[in-house]
C-alpha cells in the first residue's frame, strides 16, 4: 500500500469519535470525498484485518483488532510499566484518581489510571483523547514545550513559568467542574515532555488535605518514573 493509500486509510479510523461511534457508508463518502469503490476497497482492508466490524443496519464500528493492539501498547509502553506501581501508591495515600497521560500531536490520552475509589470522578477515563489546552495534566506538559510551541495551546505565559518553578501544575475545575487536578510533568533525558503524571479529585476532598504534601508525593513519583526510564531498567511487568 503507498503512503498516500495508507494515509486514506487512516482517515476512516479518524473519523470514529465518542460522538459519532457507528458510520454508515454513505456518510464515510460524504465525509472523505472518497468514491464508492474506493471506500469500499479500504473498508475491505479494514474488516479483514480487525480494525472495522460491520454493525446491523450496515454501519461500521471499530473492531477488536484495536483490543489487541491496546493489550500490546500495555505490554510495551515503558511509561505504562514505569508508572504503574507509582499510580498505585498515589491512589493509595490521596482521595480521587491517580492518572498517566501520555500526549500526541494536539491531543492527551489518558493511558493508565488507578484509584482506591471505583466511584471517583475524573475527566480522563483510560482512552479517551482530551484537547491539549485545558487541565492539569494538559499545562504540566506545555510547560515544558519550546516556547512556539506553548503559543499553539496557551496564551499564559506567566502560568506557565509558575508552573516550571513549582514544579507541577493546578487547576480548579478547568475540564469538569468540583474537580481538582495537580500534576506534574514526566521528561525525557532532554527535558522534552513524554506525559504527565496526575491526581484530579473532589473539590472538597482537595479542601482536606495538604495541597503541598500532595504536589511534592507527585514530584517525586513522576523523578523516579523519569529515572527508570533513564536508566533502561527492565520494565516488563510479567517479571
Amino acid at each position: 500500500m503507498s503512503q498516500a493509500s495508507g494515509d486514506r486509510v487512516l482517515a476512516i479510523l479518524d473519523l470514529f469519535s465518542e460522538d459519532r461511534l457507528v458510520w454508515t457508508p454513505q456518510a464515510m463518502m460524504a465525509a472523505t470525498g472518497y468514491t464508492r469503490p474506493t471506500l469500499y476497497r479500504y473498508l475491505k482492508t479494514l474488516r479483514a484485518a480487525g480494525f472495522l466490524a460491520q454493525v446491523p443496519g450496515g454501519g461500521f464500528a471499530i473492531g477488536p483488532r484495536v483490543v489487541e493492539l491496546d493489550f500490546l501498547m500495555r505490554k510495551s509502553d515503558r511509561l505504562i510499566a514505569g508508572a504503574e506501581a507509582e499510580l498505585h501508591d498515589l491512589a493509595a495515600r490521596f482521595p480521587g484518581t491517580a492518572f498517566l497521560a501520555e500526549w500526541y500531536g494536539e491531543r492527551l490520552l489518558c493511558v493508565a489510571s488507578s484509584s482506591r475509589d471505583i466511584a471517583a470522578r475524573t475527566s480522563y477515563p483510560r482512552g479517551r483523547p482530551m484537547p491539549l489546552a485545558r487541565g492539569a495534566a494538559s499545562r504540566a506538559i506545555i510547560a515544558h514545550l519550546p516556547k512556539r510551541q506553548q503559543q499553539r495551546f496557551l496564551d499564559q505565559e506567566a502560568d506557565l513559568r509558575q508552573v516550571r518553578r513549582d514544579g507541577v501544575a493546578v487547576a480548579h475545575g478547568e475540564v469538569t467542574r468540583g474537580i481538582v487536578g495537580t500534576a506534574a510533568p514526566v521528561l525525557d533525558e532532554g527535558a522534552r515532555p513524554l506525559a504527565s503524571l496526575c491526581v484530579s479529585m473532589e473539590a472538597e476532598d482537595y479542601a482536606r488535605i495538604v495541597p503541598a504534601d500532595l504536589a511534592e508525593a507527585i514530584i517525586a513519583a513522576a523523578a523516579r518514573i523519569m529515572a527508570r526510564l533513564s536508566d533502561g531498567l527492565n520494565l516488563d511487568r510479567t517479571g
